[in-house]
C-alpha cells in the first residue's frame, strides 16, 4: 500500500492470524488468532525531533511496554526490540524506512502462539490493546521522555545476549549511550532492525 501510494499516513494494519512476519535476521513471527500483530506506518515528520532513526525499535517497544505493565508485572524491553515477561520473550519490533515513512511492525504473543516463544496469556482483546497503544504513541512523547525510563530498567540486559554481525555478543559489560545504541567490546552498535 505504501509502495503504490494506495493509504494515507497514518495508518495501522492489524492481522487476527500472522504466519510470514518479519523478524530480525530473516526471522519470521507467526501466530494465531487471541494475539496481536500490526504494522504502523507514520511520515518522517510527525516523529519526535529528538529521536533518533536508528532507536525507532526502542522508542516503538517502549511505548507498548508501557502500555502492557497496565495488564501484567514484570514486563520489560530488552535492546533493542524485544518484548520480555520475566525471562521469556512476548513480542517484537522491527521498523523500516521506507522514502520518508517509518513503518514499526509488531507481534505479541497475548493468549497463545505457533512461534517458540511465551505467551503473556492475558485476557485482553489485541485490537483493544492496539487502539491503546496508537493513543499513547499519539502523544508523540520525546526520545529523551522515553529514553529516560528506558534506561533505569536497562540493567536487565546484563544477564542476556544480542545478535551484533551474525555473532551472539553478551550484554554484560554493554553500556547504553544516549542516542540508544551501545557500547561492547569498545565498539559502539546501533539497533538497526
Amino acid at each position: 500500500m505504501i509502495k503504490s501510494k494506495s493509504c494515507s499516513l497514518p495508518i495501522a494494519v492489524v492481522t487476527k492470524e500472522q504466519s510470514r512476519g518479519v523478524g530480525s535476521r530473516n526471522n519470521s513471527w507467526e501466530g494465531g488468532e487471541g494475539n496481536l500483530f500490526f504494522s504502523l506506518a507514520l511520515s518522517l515528520d510527525t516523529l519526535p525531533t529528538d529521536l533518533p532513526l536508528s532507536s525507532a525499535s526502542i522508542y516503538f517497544s517502549f511505548i507498548m511496554k508501557e502500555v502492557l505493565v497496565n495488564y501484567t508485572d514484570d514486563i520489560w524491553l530488552k535492546w533493542p526490540n524485544d518484548l520480555y515477561h520475566n525471562k521469556s520473550k512476548v513480542g517484537g519490533t522491527i521498523t523500516k524506512k521506507i522514502d520518508n515513512i517509518l513503518v514499526c511492525g509488531m507481534g505479541i504473543n497475548l493468549q497463545k502462539n505457533r512461534n517458540s516463544f511465551e505467551a503473556l496469556d492475558l485476557e485482553i482483546d489485541a485490537v483493544t490493546l492496539l487502539k491503546e497503544y496508537l493513543s499513547k504513541v499519539e502523544e508523540n512523547s520525546s526520545w529523551k521522555q522515553i529514553f529516560s525510563q528506558y534506561r533505569i530498567e536497562f540493567d536487565r540486559n546484563k544477564e542476556f545476549f544480542t545478535h551484533i554481525n551474525r555473532e551472539y555478543k553478551s550484554l554484560k559489560t554493554a553500556t547504553l549511550s544516549e542516542d540508544g545504541s551501545l557500547i561492547i567490546d569498545n565498539k559502539r552498535v546501533y539497533s538497526i532492525r
